[in-house]
This record gives structure tokens, C-alpha cells and sequence, in this order.
């Protein structure tokens, strides 16, 4: 016998597992291996880096856990899995994780500091932003890199502790020196192809953060507003011209107003003028298709900016700029040129420095004081654009910014990444849908710059001219065997030290790109492109990407767009997209809500192969609730896998002879039965529907265990031939069976297998369908028999293992025939002293007489 323990538990065999398969290497890629099988022989995975800071969340566990089960589907079927895990370390996130932690915020006109000590080391007061430390860049990037090390090392202690197959060998992170040679060698490969430039433009700024926001870093959010109705002046003296809108604080930044062409109440004006109330400001109105008439009073001011609409027009109709929202959110102190009047002069004074909020306040009563404001309206909601990790709405102001062309102004582009889409699999497929439309709405360029700290820089600087000023005409690039570099540390070719920031000299360009913009190179970081050509050539394109459908317009996009610049194809096969997890309320889970749950303690309560058990049984696509005050699938998932231990202790209590064979009727049903549960699971699987396949598997498991165990139970332990074949079967569907279920309950089916067969059964190879005979109609009969047999009992009111002195089974001609051939196990189950078959057109117990006497 086996040591198998006298009572299996699953406590402890994630650290007893874990540390087995990390000390055997069992899920290492094997390079050399994967060399001699091909690229058809690798299943390789883009596997999400997860952001590093703060921690991860159940829906972290959700989808990587979906990932995981056809990752070890793939490596028992035999392929070379290559699966490495990634950090997001640089990005936002982390350096508003760092500035709260440390209670610290990055000055970059400060010196280093080489012995600092930040105030604070993960405090719990809120610090606000002017009682932060100010510290030098590189003092901040040094605390940045610190605590997100530190955050990694406790994610990957809960990766190990969920089970996750990855190649801890195979890791990158986000702000290492290779991932910064890497992202800079593919930014300036696009600089050199003509697609990466640098504008002065309008762009989304964040006020809180002091970074400019791209398009697919944006959301929606409701906030409330009021229409004011303001009366423009005719300049021929006609009368007035009244437009509502939300944001009068921006009057003084209009430049024209706008109408649809096919408004008939305002054909008659295209063309003449009006001057602004207020500041007496004269600006043209204009057609333009954008206008909406149905809209307050169908006309319209444009402003720079007010929002998107605002730049579309602006810049199809050719008007100037006349920007009055600073970097900080406050109206700048200088009144555009064109405003000349004293009056408008003295107005503007009024406003200058203050916030929107406060402007629009007193704009609202100078303009009622002027008599100009004809009405306010009641206050309603309307959408708002925010930075999705920002506090405030977003604002537009002109600034110099790196873009990448991704298709917004290129069809030939858009209609190469439209079609990359189309070759790629999806999973479920109408995700492709939302892909293609991002695609088709797309606007503007990939802004690619931001103005933070931590993260990849850009390796440019710009020529001084005579006066100091940069060049923007003359961006200096380096060498790309040089990269990495720092361009506020290292110098340009041609340069010394001392040229930098004089005349004729140099300066640093101290933007960073955005964290995307690295993040959109998980295959290149992860697969050795252009560092490792060997590993690159058996790994890409990779099998699959798989991620949440929230991030298909940012990182499935970027990725993609990257791709097609760099390789001119699909950076993968598939696309897997998980759903969302929501909470009771089916509202989804996010820290700015406050609901979310934290996965350890549920791993600690739970274990993790019910955790891993919930995640599996949702499908790709598909959002699933969770309720941590009652996990009802969790519990599920943790009854199962106490059930495979137990079955197996039960299965491996019966030795089969040398030689013995299956003959058992019953014996050639269940396995026949389970042959096609192999078919349907494998096909699942093979379709990345991972949901499926858990439930056959799932399904045969408790039929084996609550039916087929208890009807061979008495044969087993009597022996003989008969005795010889369910022993040799239960043992055939056990190796299948926890194979099976080893890509989910990855825990218990490791303990289970080791108490019987050598190796790992993550390792073993995926059991193959069409090996076994017998008809599994009969397992099906029997087990209908057994549970009428049950109900018969206890709608008696007796024990289960009360005897019978008779029972009938009526049941169709062809179940007859199925029952009579295991009549004897029907009998010892079910403790029956005579038993008859009786032909009708259901399977029923008709008849049954307990024994009174027992």
C-alpha cells in the first residue's frame, strides 16, 4: 500500500506542492527541447503584468486562473509551455503608491541626496500633497524602484500560493534596464520609419497629476451641470445672438460659434460676426456639420478648449487658440491679446488665477451684473471626462507631445490593424467587436508622452540654438548599441557635460513614455526580441493573449498597433477575454467604488484550489459574482477537491492482481462513459472553453463517486475476477480522472496522484478519448436504478442501509437488458434480497418491500 494518509485534508499542500515543483523545475520552459520540437511544438502565453502597487485583487485571481488551466492543459498534451510572469512597475499608479507611502513628491529641480530617508514608511494617514517631502527625481525614482520590488515579492508569493504554472525563470519587469533598451530601441525604430512625431496640439491633461492623458486612458463620468444662457452681440447692430452653455467660464477663450449648415434660423448668419459678452471680443460664426440644432439653442460657442468637439472644430475651421487654462487647472493670468477693452481687460483680472470652478462661479455673476446672462437653467447630470485614475475632470491645454501614428489619420494603417484582428481567434468572439470599434472611433494619434517620473525615458534630446532655446527641428538620438540611456544623466554623441542646457549645446528631454508604451511590448520583453533571436523564433508569434476586456482599446490594442509597425503581423493566435468580477450588487469591482476584496484571506479560509475551482468555472467573457460573506462556489470547489482525496483513498484500497483486466459489464460502462467525457473536455479545452470541460469532467466525477464507487464496492473488496475488474477499472478512471481535474484542483490531484504513480501529474500526458469499449448506456441505467432505489428509502424513512426482500424495476426493453447484466451489483448496493425487471416505458422502482426484520 501506498502512504496515504488516514485522513486526506487539503490544508498545507500548497507550501508541501509548491516548493516540490519550484526544486523538480516542473513547469520550466525547456529551450533546448522546444528547439527540437519547432514552433508547433511551443504553446507560448503573453501573460498580463500585473500593475505593482498596492495589491491584487480577486479578479486578479479570476482571470489568471483561467489562463493557468489551459496552460497545463497545453503542457499534458505534450507542448513546450512557455509562460513568464511580468511586473508593471512604472506608470502612475506607482508614483502616487510611492508619494502616499513615503509621504514624498518629486522635484526635479532638487539635487540627489544620497543618504535620504523618507518621512513616512507605509503610513496610513492621508497625507495631503503639500505636506509631502519634495525630493530629487532620482531619489524618488531609487523609492519607487524599492517599494515596488517589494510589492512583486508579495504578489508572487500569492501567484506560487494560487498555483500559477508561470516559468518563475522567465520574469521581466517594466523598469529594468533590458525593458528600457527594449522600449527605447522600438520607439526609436519608429521615430526612424516616420511613425513617431512631436506636436504643440491640445491635449487631455490631467491637472492633478500634471500629465497629458491619451484617448484610451479616458472615462466617463457623471457630474452635474447647469446651461447659461448668454447673449452674443451682432456687430451690425441687429440684435442679439443667444447660445447655452455649460462652461462660461471659457467665454474668454471663444473664438467663434458654430451652427449646423442646414439650420435655417442660422444660414442667414454664416459668415457675419458677433462680439463676445463681457469682453467685447468679436469672433465669425460658422457652419459645420458637428453643430447639433437640437441642442440648447442650437448654436454653439467654440472655445480653446472646452472639450474634444471644441478641438475638431477648431481645427477643421482653421481658428486661432486662445487657451486660458493653465497646467495647474487655473485660468492663467494673462488675458488673450485680442481682449482690449478696459471693461473686458478689468473682467479678466477677476478670473485670472482662480480655479474652474471658482471661475465659472463669478463669471456667472459679472455676466449678471452686465446684464448678458439671460438665464440659468436647472442643474442636471452629463458625462464628463476623467483620467479613469483621476480625481478631476480632465482639461485641454496646448503642450508638446510625442505621438504614434496608430490609424486615426492613416486608413491604410487602420485598415492593416482591422484585418490583423480578423486572423486573430477570439474567446468569446464578440469581443472582436469591440476591438474593431475602438479601431473605427479612433481620433487622434497614440499620445505616447507623459509627464511624470518613474518610467521608461525617452532617448532624445534637442540642439540649443544661439539664444538656448531648443531646436525642435534637431532631436539628437543616440546610438542603439548605447541603450539604455538617460538623457537627464548621459550625454548625446558630439557633446560634453558641460554643454548641456547653453547655448549650442544640449538639453534632456525629462519626459517618459507612457507606461503602455512599454507594456505594449509584453511580447518583445517577454520573448528576447532582438536581445535572444533563438528564444524569439520558437515563441512568437505567441498562442495567446489573455486579459480583461476593460484594457482590449489600451493593451490588446497597443500591442497589436506595435506589431503591425514592427512585424507586420499578429503578435498572437488567440485572444482569451475574461469577464468581470462584480460584487453582490453586480456592480463591478474597483477601488474608487470601494468594493473590492482582497484575495488572500479567502485563499488562507477557502484553500486554493476552491478559489482556483470559482475562478474555472466561469467562462471567458462572462462577468461572475462574487459575495465574499457567502462564496457558495468556493465552497463548492473545496468539496470537490476533499472528494478527490477521499475517492482516491477509497479507489487505491482494492489491489488488482498481475495482469487482471477489465471484463465487468459495469466496469466497461463507466470507463466507455468516461472515454467520452475525455472527447467533450478535450474539445472544451482545445476552444478555450475551460467552464465546459470542469463541468463533464465534474459531472462523471460525482456519478463515479456517489454511484459507480457504491455499486462496486462490495465486488471490489469480495476480490475474484470480478473483484480483479473493478479494481483494475477504478484505477484506470482515477489516473483519468485526476488528470482531468488536475488543471483546476491542481492541489489535491498532485496529492492524489503521488500516493499511486511516480512524477507529477502535471506532467502526465492528457488522457486520450477512443482507447476504451462498452456501452456507457448501462452506467446510466444503473446509476437511474441506485437513485431510485435511494428515494424509495428514504420516502420510507429508513436508513439507506436497510435491506430490501424485494423491489421491481419497470423500465424500457433495452434498459432491462443494460440492468440484467449487473444485477448482482444493483442487489449488493442496494442490500436487495430478490429483484425483478419488468418492461415499461420509464426506469422506476414500481414496487419495494423493506426487510421489517433487520
Amino acid at each position: 500500500m501506498p502512504d496515504i494518509p488516514d485522513k486526506p485534508k487539503l490544508e498545507g499542500l500548497e507550501a508541501k506542492w509548491g516548493e516540490r515543483w519550484e526544486t523538480d523545475g516542473t513547469y520550466r520552459f525547456d529551450r533546448a527541447a522546444a528547439q527540437r520540437v519547432g514552433r508547433q511544438g511551443v504553446f507560448s502565453v503573453d501573460t498580463p503584468p500585473p500593475t505593482a502597487s498596492g495589491s491584487l485583487h480577486i479578479g486578479h485571481v479570476f482571470s489568471y486562473t483561467h489562463t493557468d488551466v489551459k496552460a497545463r492543459f497545453e503542457r499534458m498534451r505534450g507542448k513546450q509551455v512557455f509562460y513568464p510572469i511580468g511586473w508593471d512597475d512604472n506608470g502612475l499608479p506607482t508614483e502616487r503608491r510611492v508619494q502616499n507611502y513615503y509621504g514624498v513628491r518629486c522635484d526635479p529641480t532638487l539635487p540627489y541626496e544620497a543618504d535620504f530617508t523618507p518621512p513616512f514608511e507605509g503610513t496610513t494617514k492621508t497625507i495631503k500633497a503639500a505636506d509631502q517631502v519634495p525630493v530629487s527625481r532620482r531619489n524618488f525614482i531609487e523609492l519607487c524602484e524599492k517599494l515596488t520590488v517589494e510589492d512583486e515579492a508579495r504578489f508572487e508569493d500569492l501567484w506560487r500560493q494560487l498555483g500559477l504554472s508561470v516559468d518563475w525563470t522567465q520574469s521581466y519587469r517594466t523598469i529594468s534596464d533590458e525593458t528600457i533598451r527594449t522600449s527605447q530601441l522600438a520607439f526609436l525604430n519608429n521615430l526612424e520609419r516616420g511613425e513617431a512625431y512631436q506636436a504643440l496640439a491640445p491635449t487631455l491633461w490631467d491637472i492633478d497629476f500634471r500629465s497629458a492623458i491619451a484617448q484610451a486612458e479616458l472615462e466617463d463620468r457623471d457630474r452635474p451641470a447647469a446651461y447659461h444662457r448668454l447673449a452674443f452681440h451682432r456687430t451690425d447692430g441687429s440684435g442679439d445672438v443667444f447660445i447655452e452653455t455649460t462652461r462660461p467660464e471659457l467665454l474668454a477663450a471663444c473664438v467663434a460659434l458654430v451652427a449646423h449648415p442646414d439650420d435655417e434660423r442660422y444660414q442667414p448668419l454664416f459668415g457675419s460676426t458677433v462680439r463676445t459678452p463681457l469682453f467685447d471680443v468679436e469672433v465669425p460664426i460658422l457652419a459645420h456639420a458637428a453643430a447639433q440644432p437640437d441642442k440648447g439653442s442650437g448654436i454653439a460657442m467654440i472655445c480653446t478648449f472646452g472639450d474634444a468637439t471644441d478641438i475638431v472644430w477648431w481645427r477643421e475651421l482653421d481658428l486661432p487658440n486662445r487657451t486660458i487654462i493653465g497646467k495647474d487647472g487655473r485660468i492663467i493670468a494673462d488675458a488673450p491679446d485680442v481682449v482690449t477693452s478696459e471693461s473686458g481687460r478689468a473682467a479678466y483680472a477677476e478670473l485670472a488665477g482662480k480655479t474652474v470652478f471658482s471661475a465659472q462661479k463669478r463669471i456667472v455673476e459679472l455676466l449678471s451684473e452686465s446684464g448678458e446672462l439671460a438665464a440659468t437653467g436647472d442643474t442636471f447630470q452629463h458625462p464628463v471626462k476623467f483620467f479613469e485614475k483621476g480625481d478631476r475632470p480632465l482639461e485641454i491645454v496646448s503642450t508638446r507631445q510625442w505621438y504614434i501614428s496608430n490609424g486615426a489619420r492613416n486608413e491604410s494603417l487602420r485598415a492593416k490593424l482591422l484585418d490583423l484582428g480578423s486572423q486573430i481567434d477570439w474567446h468569446p468572439e464578440f469581443m472582436r467587436v469591440r476591438f474593431e470599434n475602438w479601431v473605427n472611433g479612433l481620433t487622434g494619434d497614440w499620445l505616447v508622452s507623459r509627464q511624470r517620473f518613474f518610467g521608461v525615458p525617452f532617448p532624445l534630446w534637442y540642439a540649443l540654438d544661439e539664444n538656448g532655446e531648443r531646436d525642435y527641428g534637431r532631436v539628437l538620438t543616440p546610438d542603439t548599441a548605447r541603450l539604455p540611456v538617460d538623457p537627464t544623466i548621459d550625454v548625446p554623441d558630439g557633446y560634453t557635460a558641460d554643454q548641456r542646457g547653453v547655448p549650442g549645446g544640449f538639453d534632456a528631454e525629462s519626459d517618459i513614455l507612457d507606461t503602455w508604451a512599454t507594456s505594449s511590448l509584453t511580447p518583445q520583453l517577454a520573448g528576447g526580441w532582438q536581445s535572444d533571436d533563438e528564444l524569439w523564433d520558437v515563441v512568437a508569434p505567441f498562442d495567446v493573449r489573455p486579459q480583461g476586456q476593460d484594457i482590449i482599446r489600451t493593451w490588446l490594442f497597443s500591442t497589436l498597433l506595435r506589431s503591425a509597425l514592427e512585424d507586420d503581423r499578429a503578435p498572437w493566435r488567440h485572444a482569451a477575454i475574461s469577464g468581470f468580477i462584480v460584487d453582490p450588487d453586480r456592480k463591478k469591482m474597483s477601488k474608487s467604488k470601494g468594493n473590492v476584496v482582497t484575495p488572500a484571506d479567502i485563499l488562507d479560509k477557502h484553500g486554493s484550489d476552491a478559489v482556483r475551482y470559482w475562478a474555472a468555472s466561469s467562462r471567458l467573457g462572462t462577468d461572475a459574482a462574487f459575495d465574499p460573506q457567502n462564496p457558495t462556489q468556493i465552497k463548492i470547489g473545496r468539496r470537490l477537491a476533499i472528494k478527490v482525496l477521499n475517492a482516491t483513498k477509497f479507489a487505491l484500497g482494492n489491489e488488482a492482481p498481475a495482469g487482471a483486466e477489465v471484463t465487468d459489464p459495469l466496469d466497461l460502462a463507466m470507463l466507455a462513459a468516461l472515454d467520452g467525457v475525455i472527447a467533450q473536455a478535450t474539445t472544451a479545452l482545445e476552444n478555450y472553453d475551460h467552464a465546459r470541460a470542469l463541468e463533464v469532467t465534474e459531472s462523471f466525477f460525482w456519478t463515479f463517486c456517489d454511484d459507480y464507487l457504491e455499486l462496486v464496492k462490495d465486488r471490489a473488496y469480495n476480490g475474484g475476477p470480478e473483484g480483479a475488474s473493478a479494481a483494475v477499472a477504478l484505477r484506470s478512471a482515477l489516473s483519468t480522472l485526476l488528470r482531468m481535474l488536475a488543471p483546476v484542483v491542481s492541489f489535491a490531484a498532485e496529492e492524489a496522484w503521488s500516493w499511486f504513480e511516480s512524477g507529477s501529474v502535471h506532467a502526465a500526458s492528457w488522457p486520450v478519448s477512443g482507447e476504451l469499449g462498452g456501452d456507457p448506456a448501462v452506467l446510466d441505467a444503473a446509476s437511474q436504478a441506485l437513485i431510485g432505489v435511494r428515494r424509495a428509502k428514504t420516502e420510507a424513512k429508513a436508513s439507506q442501509r436497510t435491506p430490501v426482500a424485494s423491489a421491481t424495476i419497470t423500465a424500457p426493453a433495452a434498459d432491462i437488458a443494460r440492468l440484467a447484466l449487473i444485477e448482482s451489483d444493483l442487489k449488493a448496493v442496494g442490500r436487495i434480497e430478490s429483484l425483478t425487471f419488468m418492461e415499461g416505458a420509464e426506469l422506476a422502482i414500481t414496487a419495494i418491500e423493506l426487510d421489517e426484520q433487520e
